[in-house]
């Protein structure tokens, strides 16, 4: 029988448990319920992981990176809209397209979100998660600013914050209504919204 590595294992089980989560619910989603959905024993799962809190929290981690990894265009400065509000909305459209492209993990994110925040001792997943959503929206505002040559009225960790919270609001609608015309409108609303709290320079790039 092959033998699989530590981290392979690791991986594998952290995608049944998305998987699983998605589908069921946090709470649905046992260490045996895990397994099952991993093809793996309970022996393989306490080979790699002390525990399903642990599991959860690489769970986080991992969810986070992905989207990360399919913002890549969004967060490296080149070339792009001179126009703010073009910027933006570019960026919330390739957002979009990442959410759309796999529900079943957005569903996931949210599930595990609400488990942390009732769970005592597990707050802090809730807190991983959206310091990590706050601090991709950060580095999405700054590459806008860089690309357009806008200046941002406000401290840039408060549109981000703004900015994650209308994200947020797009996401959740969109998985309760699958409602692409809906998030057009939305998407335009929050690029004008954004874009409103900035000035541009004489200096700034012009189309």
């Amino acid at each position: 029988m092959t033998r699989i590595a530590a981290a392979d294992r690791r991986a594998a089980l952290v995608q049944a448990a998305l998987r699983v989560v998605a589908e069921r619910g946090v709470q649905a989603a046992t260490t045996r319920a895990i397994v099952a959905e991993a093809g793996m024993s309970l022996a393989s799962f306490h080979y790699v992981f002390t525990s399903r809190d642990e599991l959860m929290s690489e769970l986080v981690a991992f969810v986070v990176a992905q989207q990360e990894r399919a913002l890549v265009p969004v967060l490296t400065p080149g070339e792009g809209p001179a126009d703010l509000r073009d910027a933006v909305r570019a960026g919330l459209q390739t957002y979009f397209d990442v959410v759309r492209s796999d529900p079943q993990r957005e569903k996931a994110m949210f599930e595990l979100t609400h488990y942390a925040m009732r769970s005592p001792g597990l707050e802090h997943l809730a807190r991983l998660q959206y310091r990590s959503y706050y601090a991709l929206a950060e580095n999405a505002l700054a590459v806008a600013s860089e690309l357009t040559g806008a200046d941002w009225d406000r401290p840039l960790n408060d549109i981000a914050t703004l900015l994650v919270v209308l994200t947020d609001g797009l996401t959740i609608s969109w998985l309760v209504n699958r409602d692409d015309a809906a998030v057009e409108s939305i998407l335009d609303f929050a690029a004008d919204a954004v874009a409103r709290l900035a000035t541009i320079p004489s200096t700034a790039r012009t189309p």
